[in-house]
This record gives C-alpha cells, structure tokens and sequence, in this order.
C-alpha cells in the first residue's frame, strides 16, 4: 500500500490512531521498529536537531533533505510538520510537490503568520493568518498534489493564540470547507478541556488530530471517548536524546574514561544493524569484482635460458611487433631491444 493511502487510512480511521516524533533517518527507523504505523516529522525536533531556533531559521530546503533520508529509511507514513507553509500559496504547491517526490505521506500546515513562533513560547506573540488567505493555501497544495491520497492537515491555532473556541470552530469549519484531510485541533493548556469542548461542538465532521505535549496526564482512553482521530507525541525522542547525550558526554569529562559507560550506550552492531549493513554485505558479494592482490612475475630485459623455469606453467602476455607476435617475456625484450637498436 502506498504510503499517503496509510496515512490517510490512519487518520480516518475509526479506532484511536498515534504517530511518534522522528527528527533523523535512524530515529524514524527506530519509531518504525517499535510498532508505530507512522512517523511525525516535527518541526520542533528537527530544528533543535540543527541546531537552530523553531521559527523558520531552518529553511524549507534543509528540511525536505532530512526528510528524504527520513523516507527512504521507513516503509511506513510521515506526516511533515511544515510550519506555515513556508510562504503563501505558491510555496505551498512547491512543497507539496517536493514531498511527494520524497514519498513523503503528508504535511500539515498552521495557521499563523510566516516565519512562525513556536506554540508553546510567548503567548503574546502568536498572530494569526487570514482565513481565506489560509483557505487558499490548502486548496492550493490539495490542488498541487498529483496522488490524491496525499494528506494536507490544518492546524488550528485560535486556542494558543487566546482567540477561544468560537474562533476555533469557525477556523477549522472553514479550513475543512477548503478540503483538509484532517483538523489538528492545538491547546497548550495542561488540561484537555478546551479540546474536548470543540469536539462537542465539531461532531464528527472530518478527522481531528491532537498533541498531547502539555496535557500528557490526560488518559489515551479519553481521547478515544471524545472521538479524537489521530494522537501525535510530538518530541518526545528528541527529548530523550538530549538527556543522555548531556549525561554520557559529562561522565565521560569528569572521568576521562569509557570505562562506566560502555554498558550504557548501544553497542556498534546495533549502529550497524539499524544503518542496514546487512543489505551492503550481501550486495557486495553479488556485484563487487574482487580486487585482492594478485601475484606475478616480472623478468628483466635478457634471454637467459634459465628464467624459462619461472614462466613455464603461467599464463604469459602476448605483445606484438612489427605486427608479428611476441609469446615469452626474454622474447619481447630481446625484440624491443632489438628494434631499438634498429632505429637509432
């Protein structure tokens, strides 16, 4: 099955579906290995895997790079976190086309104004996009598309941004209107209440997908009870990650040894097994020439009789000159000796 029809599968799915963060090939790998039947490419985590801020410094280039490693490492869906679209409508087309050379599934965009801030920092500074310029934006990828299972979510940032749920609700009316595959409905309240009351009001009008990163205490089961589609944990590899890279490379400082922490971290065969060496091994012996040295001999310019015992049970080259054939190595010395001689 195609990966955009397994993302749009999972999302309208009827049952409780999870996607988990992935930031890098071998992180998605990993998602892919623990069971998860797809990979949520966060903005988040591929910006602080760069090195930069959540606001747009990574360019949109950059990102599809990762996520094309991210592709090709995985058979099962990615949904791309791509901002807001990394321009207005026209940038949008670009990226959707660009995703689906990647095989990548989807992308969801918010609706806030380029370059972005990220959700949960400064609650004063999250200004809105138009709602028909924002409309226009999805129609504008869905029309870019040339799979038609390839999903384009919007998400809805009227309850970061303190508009409230009136202000939601119309939002996300209008953006399903314009043909989203899926509402993604943004709260960064420790509680899930607000969420729960636009799912009263939004009914089951088209998918609703979630991010549970401030309201984790909130039972999986709850979601499940308000009719939520799809749950995304959203950076919670990353997170991970950070802690023990800071607390393997401080023991390793302080102790000047490896000593303590060899047991603590992934042997290489698992480095190896995850990068697929398996597959080259196996390649190398169905397509590599083998190049090991070989053995020769190499006879001096002379007709000695005795170097006849070297060269008599081996494969010996076969030179011409003067346009007539040259067999043993003491004869085409002597005859490009001779010719020498003839020419000076």
């Amino acid at each position: 099955m195609k990966k955009t029809t397994q993302l749009k599968n999972l999302l309208k799915s009827v049952e409780l579906t999870f996607l988990m963060e992935a930031h890098s090939a071998i992180s998605a790998k990993i998602v892919e290995e623990a069971g998860f039947a797809g990979v949520w490419g966060s903005g988040l985590s591929l910006s602080a895997a760069l090195g930069v801020r959540d606001n747009n410094e990574a360019s949109w280039t950059q990102i599809l790079e990762i996520m094309e490693f991210m592709s090709d490492a995985t058979t099962i869906p990615i949904l791309l976190d791509g901002d807001t679209g990394y321009g207005n409508f026209n940038n949008m087309r670009r990226l959707v086309r660009k995703l689906e050379q990647r095989q990548v599934a989807g992308v969801w965009i918010e609706d806030k104004i380029f370059p972005k801030t990220n959700s949960f920092l400064r609650d004063e500074r999250q200004p809105l996009a138009d709602i028909e310029e924002f409309a226009g934006k999805i129609k504008a990828g869905l029309d870019a598309r040339s799979d038609d299972d390839f999903c384009v979510v919007a998400r809805v940032e009227a309850l970061i941004a303190g508009w409230g749920p009136a202000e939601a609700l119309k939002r996300a009316e209008a953006y399903r209107q314009a043909g989203a595959t899926a509402i993604l409905m943004h709260s960064n309240k420790s509680k899930p209440d607000e969420i729960f009351t636009f799912m009263q009001e939004w009914g089951n009008r088209c998918p609703v997908v979630i991010v549970p990163t401030k309201f984790y205490t909130t039972p999986s089961a709850e979601f499940k009870k308000h009719m939520i589609s799809t749950v995304i944990w959203a950076n919670h590899l990353l997170r991970t990650s950070i802690l023990s890279m800071q607390a393997t490379a401080k023991q390793i400082f302080e102790e000047q040894s490896l000593i303590n922490v060899e047991d603590k971290v992934a042997p290489l065969q698992e480095v190896f097994r995850l990068q697929n060496d398996a597959e080259l091994e196996a390649a190398e012996k169905m397509y590599l020439v083998d190049n090991a040295p070989k053995n020769g001999i190499i006879l001096a310019a002379g007709n000695n009789s005795q170097l006849a015992q070297l060269t008599a049970d081996r494969p010996q080259a076969l030179l011409k000159i003067n346009g007539r054939p040259s067999v043993t190595p003491p004869q085409v010395a002597m005859r490009f000796r001779q010719k020498i001689l003839n020419e000076r």
